[in-house]
Parts: C-alpha cells; structure tokens; sequence
C-alpha cells in the first residue's frame, strides 16, 4: 500500500527558525505527492491521514530524529572514535569545536526541529478550525474521536521535537531547576513571514509544556495503534517518554509513578494495558528495518524510496566498510572495555564486528543496504522498553534507597537478557553504587541510539575525554551548542547561550 503525504500550500517560513536548512526534500518525496490548499486540506479522512503521516516525516528528518541525533548523542561523550576529520560527519560535535553559531551541525539540527514543530503546529491549527467538518460526511459517525487521537499524535510528537532540542541548546534542568534560559516556545502555526520575533522560554517552561503534551497524548491515544505500534504513537508511547522526560528534571518519585503504568511490580516484565511491550530475548532482533517483537515503543521507519540520505543513516555512520562509511568506530577503551560485562555477553559480540589491521571494533545494531547498492533502511530508534526499565530502577535507587530490592531486579533483567551475570547487593561498594551500574548499563545497552548525550546533561556530567579530545566540564561555555544564526538574523528577542 502506498502512502499519500499532502503537504500544506502554507508557505512555511524559512525564517521561523529553519535558516539554512536543506536536507528535506529527499525525505519528503514519497511519491506521489499531492499538494493541496489549507481550505480543502481537512475535507475528507484520506487528506488529514496524509498529514499526520507528514508530521512523522519532519520528525524523522535525516539532520533529526532520523539519524544525527542518534549519531551526535553517542559521539560527543568517549565511546566512539572518528576515523577522519570529516566536518559533514560530525567532527565538529566529537571535537566540542561547535563555538559558532553559523556551523551547520548548529543550524541544521534546530532547523530541522522547528520545521518539524511548525508543520505539527499548522496541523493542529488546522484541525481546530475544521472540527465543525468531522460529524458529517464524507467523514464515518465515529470520525471525531479519530481526530482527537491525531491531535494526540501531533502533541506527543511536539513533546518529543521539544525535549529533543533541549538537550543540546539549553543548559540542563538540574543547573538551576530549569530557571535558565530554554528555546523559543512557538505554539502557533506560522504559515507566513512574520512573527519571528519571540524570547526564549525558562528550561522549566519548556519542560512544563512538554509534560502538558504528553499528558494529552496519553489521555486521548488508543491503546494500540492500528496503523502499527512501533512507527506510530499509542498511549504507552506517551508513558514511555514522560519517564524519559521526568528523569532529565529529576523527578525520580514522579518516574516510579510513570514507570509503573508500564512495568508490573515483579517479573516478568510485560506492559500490562496497551501494547503488551516486553524485553526481546534477542537484542538483535530489535534492530531491523521492522523491529521484532514489542519491545521498541518507537522509532522512525525508511524504505529505498523514502531514506534518510546517506550520510545520515545510521549504518553508514557505524559499520565499516564496504557496508558502511566508516566513520566511527568503538573505543576500545570506551564502555566495551569494562570488566563488568561478560566476554560473551550479545552487547559484545553479536551487536559487535571487528574489522581492518588492526581490528578495530565497530557496532552492528544497523545492518541494511550498502554505500553502493541498495539504501540504508534501518528504523531509527526513539526509546523501547528496556529504557523504560532502566529509567524506573533508577528512579527507585534514588528515591526509595539504593539497597531497594526492585530496582536491582529491573536492572538485571536488561543485563542479564544479553548474557552477563545479575548483580546481587554484594557488588556494591562504597565507590560503585547500584547507580554507577545502572549509568555504566546504559552506556552499553543504548550505543548508537543517542541516549548518552542526554545521560550527562541531566546530571551535569562532564563529557569524557577521548584521545586527544580533552574532557568538558558542565562549565565549560562548550557544554551546551550556541544558538544558531538563522535565529539571531530572524528573531531579534533570543539571547545567545
């Protein structure tokens, strides 16, 4: 079946925030494409679809969600090794030399994610203003619940552009309780020049707006979604995130209530209501252009027609050649050397290849196509359940106690799925607490899936030194990206980090 993506003649703005930002028109020709005017774009049940499935694909923007993003929250911290000194693939962000705010890492991921909030906006605009439409034909007696649970798609999505964007352009809620400056909070449809004009929120402000998102989202998304529950948001999606969400303000009591919608109070662990989301026994299973199993919540889906661009994708980033482009590789003295992980543990062997004289180690969660022939397809993931997992045991360690007994069983229940030993209390010592062993956990469950750069900001870390790379700390003025240019020309209330 194919799939109808009607873009909305509105003119979006190039200066509302999206300067020079160039990489969408690969993403957005999944043909055919049907342009069509605001007035006759909420008319029939087809044209609206056709628009929710476009706010997924700003969303999955190749210099967003749909891979640099990943590829930059794992490359600033000491896991990964650039192997040249390729400024369009990201040297300047594993260096910490993104000082300018005219760098195009800078310009083109905020470009990307405001252009995704905007298309959502002028989505979410547009079904208010049409609602009256949605009780007669040609739309079905039931259709004004459906465009509730689009308008619940379209704010989880917000949510997540939001929260995605914080970590990299404002200082971390814990430095001053979210009292420093966050991002411009633009809420309204722009379909025209103008109103560019608008100040910096509070970090707290933000946070406040995503979490009202996500409330709405999961009050009003369906159990499951029918159009398929890992590349289009359900109810437990929504949940998924506010624990994501809540962790980064340390609201750890708040992450046990969320969590627990999800997790039950002892093993096994399957999502109770919703989609039924549980750890794979096989990591690898995970990671395929369609995830097996229930345990991705979500992620972005590619075809050959519909890629990310090539110095996008995520395998091209992580494999070597001739599958991938050979741009980082693991560092052997990163998480992989750790002696608290089996030899044999799936981690560090299946997800694992060793190439080159010497070998080197590369990840292999992303496998599909090559540089040469067929495109790279691999879903680009958001969050599954082992985070879900992960964010609940350490929102139990820290505000129920570090000896609490649940929490050691969900963290063993991700480490011990690809084949290393549970922790019992005894691996505990006064210098490597059950939290040092969930962090050190995430670092090797989520390689490749961005999560890393989120890790430290929220805690205030300072970001590892690798090689030569000298380490960040959460003073440094490096720490956080500046705000790009294409603001600073177009937005005369935004203050520079």
């Amino acid at each position: 079946m194919k799939t109808f993506n009607y873009l909305l003649t509105l003119g979006l703005t190039v200066s509302l925030g999206l300067g020079t930002f160039s990489c969408s028109e690969d993403r957005l020709e999944v043909l055919p494409k049907t342009d069509l005017a605001s007035e006759v774009a909420f008319d029939t049940p087809s044209r609206i679809l056709g628009q929710v499935n476009n706010m997924y694909d700003y969303m999955k923007a190749g210099a967003f969600l749909g891979g640099r993003y990943q590829v930059y929250g794992d490359i600033r911290a000491n896991d990964f090794l650039h192997r040249n000194s390729n400024q369009v693939t990201g040297d300047g962000v594993w260096q910490h030399i993104l000082t300018e705010s005219s760098q195009n890492d800078v310009i083109n991921m905020w470009g990307a994610g405001y252009a995704a909030i905007n298309q959502i906006n002028v989505f979410l605009a547009g079904m208010d203003a049409n609602s009256a439409k949605f009780t007669a034909a040609p739309f079905p007696a039931d259709y004004p619940a459906t465009a509730t649970t689009f308008v619940a798609e379209g704010r989880m999505l917000r949510a997540l552009a939001y929260y995605s964007l914080l970590q990299y352009y404002a200082r971390p809620y814990a430095d001053g309780n979210g009292s420093r400056p966050g991002l411009p909070l633009r809420l309204q449809a722009e379909t025209e020049l103008g109103n560019n004009d608008l100040a910096r929120s509070t970090v707290a402000q933000v946070y406040d707006q995503i979490l009202t998102d996500l409330q709405f989202a999961e009050t009003n998304l369906p159990l499951t979604n029918s159009a398929g529950n890992v590349f289009r948001a359900h109810r437990n999606t929504a949940i998924a995130l506010k624990t994501r969400v809540l962790l980064s303000m340390g609201r750890y009591a708040d992450v046990v209530t969320e969590a627990g919608k999800m997790v039950p109070t002892a093993a096994p662990f399957r999502a109770p209501t919703g989609v039924a989301h549980e750890l794979n026994p096989s990591l690898a299973a995970v990671f395929a252009p369609a995830p097996a199993g229930t345990e991705m919540i979500l992620a972005f889906p590619f075809t050959a027609q519909d890629p990310a661009g090539v110095q996008n994708q995520l395998a091209f980033y992580f494999l070597p050649n001739p599958q991938g482009g050979q741009e980082y590789n693991l560092n052997p003295e990163g998480v992989i050397a750790s002696p608290n992980f089996k030899a044999t543990d799936a981690r560090l062997t299946t997800l694992l290849v060793r190439s080159g004289t010497p070998a080197s180690p590369y990840l292999r969660k992303y496998t599909t196509g090559t540089q040469a022939a067929v495109p790279y397809t691999d879903a680009a993931p958001v969050i599954r359940y082992a985070e879900v997992l992960l964010n609940l045991s350490e929102g139990l360690a820290r505000s129920q106690g570090v000896t609490n007994a649940r929490a050691l069983e969900l963290l063993n229940a991700v480490r011990t799925r690809s084949g290393s030993d549970a922790y019992t209390a005894a691996s505990f010592t006064g210098t490597f607490s059950i939290i040092d062993a969930i962090l050190l956990e995430r670092r090797l469950e989520f390689l490749g899936e961005g999560l890393r750069n989120n890790d430290d900001m929220r805690l205030l870390r300072t970001i590892a030194a690798k090689g030569t790379i000298n380490a960040i700390p959460s003073t440094d003025p490096r720490y956080i990206w500046p705000i790009p240019s294409s603001e600073l020309q177009t937005n005369t209330l935004i203050t520079r980090n």
